[in-house]
């Protein structure tokens, strides 16, 4: 006789949150079209993380992009700083959806807390621009960054790839591309957030927590539906790709994610690679936290607690 599966530690805040998710009325986000889910996706940020706080500055900037200019924004919360490394973040929302502000809070925090500048990328959105346009426009602007463009007002001596989920994706497929064709200045950290790596083969994840715990399969479905990738291309499934030389790593996955142990089976690999890699896990809590931290406060600690590895890395990337 097959032994039931455990039951999953759920955090209390998360367990409330969830309750109030799955018994709201209206469409899901796969019911929806991409203009409708991008409303709602803003319109939940709006209430469901913290607010953005005081930064010394925050200013649009655009970038020379491969099918048109890029926005972007640069948050700092130093007016003025010496050269040093600066941080480009790209937004998750599964590649159809999500922008600059739905993640603002996050990239003010992250600003202030590792004390770097902080780019953040509004890379082109499918359907309108499938696979690979999100890949081309994230490399062009980790490139542009990398060579500290006088607009970007900066004098950048190394990178830091970040964002989460589909954001965490690009992270990780940008530091691989600028490995193996440098820019003027490298990746010295790559720091995803419950990324997607590998489309090739079933986790036990995936089964586990694609129904009821935000992201769900049918949701996935609608993503993957609108962006058009291709399964075993390391520009969508990086975990398939060459994994030694990649920079050094922080990997937050979490708990009750149907993408967790594609953030696991990556942070494993790069270890096996001998590329120094930490992997944090967030017991509990659930994909998308990061833009959460009101509705679900223990967000907070697991942002933190990323935040400070994330630093650590950065300090030992300088070193020698």
């Amino acid at each position: 006789m097959t032994e039931p599966a455990p039951t999953p530690f759920v955090r209390p805040d998360v367990a409330t949150f969830l309750a109030y998710l799955n018994n709201l009325p209206g469409p899901r986000t796969y019911e929806m079209t991409p203009a409708q889910a991008r409303a709602a996706m803003l319109a939940m940020s709006d209430v469901a993380d913290l607010p953005k706080g005081e930064l010394a500055v925050r200013r649009d900037v655009t970038i020379p992009g491969p099918a048109g200019p890029i926005a972007a924004r640069l948050f700092d919360a130093r007016e003025t700083r010496a050269p040093g490394p600066a941080v480009v973040f790209y937004h998750g929302g599964g590649w159809v959806v999500g922008d600059v502000d739905t993640h603002a809070s996050f990239t003010a925090e992250m600003a202030r807390q590792l004390d770097l500048p902080v780019i953040s990328v509004d890379y082109r959105l499918a359907p309108e621009a499938p696979f690979p346009a999100a890949v081309e426009d994230a490399e062009a602007a980790a490139r542009w960054v990398a060579g500290s463009p006088a607009e970007l007002g900066l004098a950048v001596t190394g990178l830091v790839t970040s964002g989460d989920s589909a954001g965490g994706n690009l992270a990780i497929v940008v530091a691989a591309a600028l490995r193996d064709a440098p820019a003027a200045v490298p990746v010295i950290v790559q720091a995803p957030i419950y990324p997607a790596t590998d489309a090739t083969r079933d986790y036990a994840s995936f089964a586990a927590f694609c129904d009821g715990y935000l992201l769900t399969r049918e949701t996935m479905g609608w993503f993957g539906g609108h962006y058009r990738p291709v399964a075993d291309d390391p520009r969508f499934s990086p975990l398939v790709g060459e994994v030694e030389g990649m920079p050094r790593a922080v990997i937050v996955a979490a708990g009750l994610d149907p993408l967790r142990d594609q953030g696991r089976a990556y942070a494993a690999a790069l270890a096996l690679a001998g590329v120094p890699v930490t992997y944090q896990e967030a017991a509990g809590n659930i994909h998308g936290f990061i833009t959460l931290r009101r509705a679900i406060p223990s967000s907070q600690q697991d942002v933190a607690a990323f935040l400070l590895a994330v630093k650590a890395a950065v300090l030992a990337a300088a070193v020698p």
